[in-house]
Order: structure tokens, then C-alpha cells, then sequence
């Protein structure tokens, strides 16, 4: 900090003493307003030239990367211009990814990218999921979490986040999906059998439970999660004084049934065509994540009804199966990952742009698309998570304004 800037929040105190005020209430003066000042607040970059200086570079690395400002290694790499070169440049980003501060990313960016953090906003029916608990909640977090971690620490390729042989489970989730031979609390690598309907994050308890809402789940609500964080496709807004879709409490139709309907207005058809199929894909499972066949109903005794009494049973069959809007068709939650994986580019694109935009913290733009592209067409779809990381940070789209 240079002694101008020490010496305006010193004039306030000064000021505010001479007069009359107590020393501590005259300190407090000058800490507010370097607290209020924008230069503690955001992190400020010289926007007039066509790269960002050496310094300002460093703080970008480490605020992607920790969450935090840089060490003392950084700031005299930055000091000698170090970080210019490529080679010094990608050994940081190494050093930062492997440092326990980088924990702090894999948190952060999850709970942006996979909405872990609205893991809390909704409580499961306690009669319809009685197996819900808060150890189960933990859990189901912590395997997101240690998921991208592994395919972080290990480069794994990135498409491993749409479909994987392994995940990470304790003896709590384990149970949770029906996978037997996981024993402790500690998350854990774990083999999927062939079978499992489980691998990559859209199939996870967690992201499961942010897109239902506790009682029912909701093709529109993880459709667009699928489109917006898989597919990289922005969904506007319904037009006005268009109805919702609810579910029939009753089991009279199903929500695909009430879609159907809802699918013949015109003005909704355009973009329920892209929403629905993804949704059908992951309506095999509850909204606590766990797998089914049938939707469950509360049937209430009507001789107790006052009390609420009642029992649950297993209503209509669970339909997974749909059609994407360019044709193809799946049955299963296995063949909508495939199909996902044969046009893996599509799904790079949006990884590498949702990086991209949490390490510059701001929306990308027009001018950003060409290096975006130039990523992608590296083939993103093939890199380990590491390596992409690696790459958007020696691209000049990092060193740009």
C-alpha cells in the first residue's frame, strides 16, 4: 500500500480528533472507510490497456484458485514479472491446485455450478421419505464435492461429469443407493457395478434434491438445470400469465400427462421441447435422490383425517423415456448419458465457459467467444479437469481486462 493511500483513512482520523472526538470513535472513522472503499471491496483492474498488469494477474490466479489473495511466492513472481512466462505461470496454477487453500475453490464453484448450495431450502415429506436425515443431507454433499476433487486432483476427463464408472460414497449414501461393501464416514472412491444407474453429477443425491422440491419432483425444474449447467443453453422466462404445472395430488395424470397438454400451446411448445426430455430422463428418481420405478402417493384414512393419518403406497409407473428436440431417442437414464456423450463438445463448451466466467468474475461476452471456441476445439471434451484449468489460465482470455 503506498503512503497516499495510507494517508487519506489517517486525515479522517486526524480530522475526527481534532474535533473533539475520543480516540477509539476517530479510529473507527478511518477503519470505516477503508472497509466502505471500493478498492477493499472488489478487486480493481486497469481496464485501459490490452492486458492486465503482472500483479493484478496474480490476484486473479489466486482468487480462482483460493478463493483468497496471493502468497508472498506469487506476489514476487508477480514482482519480477515471472508470471509472463508460460512455463511459470502453469507451475502455479499446479501449485495453487495442489495446496489444501484449493479447497476452497472445489466448494465455491460447486456450489455455484451444481447449486449445492441450496441443498438446504428444501425439508423432504417426512411421510413419503422417512429415510431422509441430516447425515444422508451431509453425505450427499460431501460426494459432490469429493467427486470433482477427484476428477480435479487426478486430471480425469471431464467427461466423467455426465457419466463415470466410479463416485464417491460413505457407508451412509451407499445405503442410500443400494450399493453394498462401503463401510466408514469418510467419502471414499468406489467402483460402480456395471448396472448402477448412478455415475456423473446429474444422478448425484444432492443435485437430485436442489431440483425437487421436497414432496414432488418437476421435469421443467431439472430439465432446465440440465440445459443450463450441462448444456450450456440459457432458457428464457415463460411468457406472461402462463399457468404452472402442479401435481395432481389426486394421481389422476401424471406430470408428463399435464406436459403433454401443456406442450399443445403454442407459445410454450418452443421451449418445453428442450426442458422436458431431459427431465423424463431423471424422473427415475425421488426428490431425496433415491432410485424408483413407481411415484409414491399419501393416502390419507379418512376416518382419521383430522390427525393425518394415512399410509403410503406406490401410485402410476415412473416413464424415463423421451426425445430430445434434434430427433434422438432414450428409454433410460443410461441411454440419455449416451447420447450426451456422443456430442460430449456440447457439454465441454459450457464446462469451459462456467470456469471461465467464475475465474474472471464477470460474464463473458462477444469478444470472448473466439477463445472460448479456440478451447473447445483443443478438445475439451477429452481433457483432464486439471489440464482445462491449466489452459484458460495461459489463454489471453485470463490476461484480458
Amino acid at each position: 500500500m503506498s503512503e497516499e493511500e495510507v494517508a487519506r483513512p489517517l486525515k479522517l482520523v486526524a480530522d475526527a480528533l481534532a474535533s473533539g472526538r475520543p480516540f477509539l470513535p476517530s479510529l473507527r472513522v478511518g477503519l470505516e472507510a477503508v472497509l466502505c472503499s471500493p478498492n477493499f471491496l472488489f478487486l480493481r483492474e486497469d481496464i485501459g490497456g490490452e492486458s492486465i498488469s503482472h500483479h493484478e494477474l496474480a490476484s486473479r490466479l489466486s482468487y480462482f484458485l483460493w478463493s483468497s489473495m496471493p502468497d508472498e511466492r506469487l506476489f514476487s513472481l508477480a514482482a519480477n514479472g515471472s508470471l509472463a512466462d508460460a512455463k511459470v505461470l502453469a507451475a502455479e496454477v499446479e501449485r495453487l491446485i495442489d495446496d489444501p487453500k484449493s479447497e476452497r475453490f472445489v466448494r465455491n464453484f460447486t456450489g455455484q455450478w451444481l447449486h449445492l448450495r441450496r441443498i438446504e431450502d428444501t425439508t423432504p415429506d417426512a411421510k413419503l421419505y422417512p429415510a431422509f436425515d441430516e447425515l444422508l443431507q451431509v453425505s450427499m454433499v460431501d460426494e459432490s464435492r469429493a467427486f470433482f476433487e477427484k476428477i480435479l486432483f487426478d486430471d480425469l476427463p471431464i467427461t466423467n461429469f455426465i457419466d463415470s464408472d466410479f463416485t464417491m460414497l460413505n457407508r451412509r449414501l451407499a445405503r442410500h443407493y443400494g450399493i453394498a461393501g462401503v463401510s466408514g464416514l469418510p467419502m471414499q472412491a468406489v467402483t460402480l457395478p456395471a448396472e448402477s444407474v448412478r455415475g456423473g453429477v446429474m444422478t448425484q443425491a444432492a443435485v437430485l434434491k436442489v431440483t425437487a422440491n421436497g414432496t414432488n419432483t418437476s421435469p421443467v425444474m431439472r430439465g432446465l438445470w440440465v440445459l443450463e449447467n450441462l448444456f450450456g443453453k440459457h432458457v428464457p422466462p415463460p411468457p406472461p400469465n402462463t399457468a404452472g404445472i402442479e401435481p395432481d395430488i389426486r394421481e389422476a395424470t401424471t406430470i408428463r400427462e399435464q406436459l403433454d397438454l401443456h406442450r399443445d400451446a403454442e407459445s410454450c411448445a418452443g421451449c418445453h421441447q428442450y426442458i422436458d426430455p431431459p427431465g423424463f430422463a431423471l424422473e427415475s428418481f425421488d426428490p431425496i435422490g433415491a432410485y424408483r420405478e413407481q411415484y409414491l402417493q399419501f393416502k390419507v384414512n379418512q376416518e382419521h383425517a383430522d390427525k393425518g393419518w394415512g399410509t403410503v403406497v406406490k401410485a402410476k409407473p415412473v416413464d424415463p423415456s423421451g426425445e430430445l428436440a434434434t430427433g434422438e431417442t432414450f428409454a433410460t437414464i443410461a441411454e440419455f448419458k449416451a447420447l450426451l456423450l456422443a456430442d460430449a463438445d456440447r457439454f465441454a463448451r459450457c464446462l469451459t465457459d462456467r470456469l471461465a466466467t467464475y475465474a474472471l468474475g464477470r460474464e463473458l461476452g462477444f469478444s470472448d467467444r473466439d477463445e472460448i471456441a479456440a478451447l473447445v476445439e483443443g478438445g475439451a471434451a477429452a481433457t483432464g479437469l486439471r489440464t482445462l484449468i491449466t489452459q484458460i489460465v495461459l489463454s489471453p482470455l485470463f490476461t484480458r481486462p
